[in-house]
């Protein structure tokens, strides 16, 4: 049966994992959730898995929440208020509702399953699971598209990364068809690519399930008493072990850059060094191309604006990213990014930074 663009979609469930602590963050994530952690100024980093939803033309999406919800369910609500439910299109936040157990999420899987009904109830016939928590571009419905051309039970995003990093990641073998035949969880000597030494293959952690299988092999799982927890480590191995139809789908990047784009900011060291790539001359994350707009919620705050004084009073900004409502009062800002709503006051000097709302300087 063949399916267009538009019928994919409307048989699509998004569900995106936001619930996880972020400890290596800390103290970023001290008040807050990883996916509600600021990035680039003005947005989330949620902000950027919800726009390849909306540029992607995925309108049902369930956001599943947990650790230091607050903000990020603040957010959700503000900025992502933007579909209709008449026409069957939401955003929703959804805590852990305890329904199968007491238990709060034990891990990716166990946050699906644990809202199985979402699923079920509905009749969808795919699920797409991401990560709220990973800055990249990608257009979902090429993805779903293969998914169906292959007829598969599970698709997952893969893309090519030096072996020395690969240890971090799961990482699959696949045949000449890109049907996954082994997946191995952050392994210690991960396996190469074949025809690309030195390279691993590894897992993105967004998946496209169809539908009937993700609930049957989860409900299987948990009547056997198999640990369905987290889908690196048990469900996909399980669905590997017992025939299933798994595909890897090389990561095609929206990027539009010399080489794809795709990091998970999970440390400070990592978080530091994304954010200023974007100040960078020729950046390897693009903000500014229209083709893939990146969304957030608009603060209502006035543009920025420089002050300067008599003297040494002048104030400046380089090679910086500045938001509005800022004002920067005869201080100097280089190679920094200064989120909305913060002042500059006279002689101070910001440097290789980055400054979050509402700060006094």
């Amino acid at each position: 049966m063949a399916f267009t663009g538009s019928s994919l979609l409307r048989e699509t469930l998004t569900m995106i994992l936001a619930g996880g602590q972020g400890e290596r963050l800390s103290p970023l994530t001290e008040m807050r959730s990883k996916p509600s952690v600021p990035f680039g100024g003005k947005y989330r980093i949620i902000d950027f898995a919800l726009s390849n939803c909306l540029n992607s033309g995925l309108r049902k999406i369930h956001v599943l929440t947990q650790y230091k919800s607050d903000s990020l369910n603040q957010h959700i609500y503000e900025a992502w208020n933007i579909f209709n439910p008449e026409l069957g299109e939401y955003i929703y936040s959804v805590p852990p509702q305890q329904k199968i157990s007491n238990n709060w999420y034990t891990g990716t899987a166990n946050a699906i399953f644990q809202n199985i009904n979402l699923i079920s109830d509905h009749n969808h016939k795919w699920v797409i699971i991401l990560s709220g928590d990973h800055i990249y571009k990608m257009d979902y419905l090429k993805m779903l598209q293969y998914h169906v051309e292959k007829d598969a039970d599970l698709s997952i995003s893969s893309l090519d990364v030096p072996k020395s990093q690969a240890s971090r990641f799961g990482v699959i073998q696949i045949d000449e068809n890109y049907k996954i035949k082994s997946f191995i969880e952050k392994p210690k000597d991960p396996p190469e690519i074949p025809d690309k030494p030195g390279n691993s293959f590894v897992n993105m952690g967004t998946y496209i399930f169809t539908a009937s299988t993700l609930i049957n092999t989860m409900k299987e799982m948990e009547k056997k008493k198999i640990a369905n927890d987290d889908f690196g480590k048990h469900v996909i191995p399980y669905m590997l072990e017992n025939g299933r139809s798994i595909h890897a789908y090389r990561f095609e990047d929206e990027n539009r850059k010399s080489k794809p784009y795709w990091i998970d900011v999970g440390t400070i060291d990592s978080y530091y060094a994304a954010s200023m790539d974007l100040i960078s001359v020729s950046p390897e994350f693009n903000l500014y191309d229209s083709h893939w707009p990146i969304r957030t919620g608009q603060l209502q705050f006035p543009p920025a604006k420089t002050l300067s004084h008599e003297g040494e009073r002048v104030g400046r900004a380089f090679n910086s990213l500045i938001c509005d409502g800022t004002i920067i009062s005869g201080g100097l800002v280089e190679r920094s990014i200064v989120s909305p709503n913060v002042r500059v006051n006279s002689y101070s000097y910001i440097t290789d930074s980055i400054i979050f709302n509402n700060c006094n300087i």
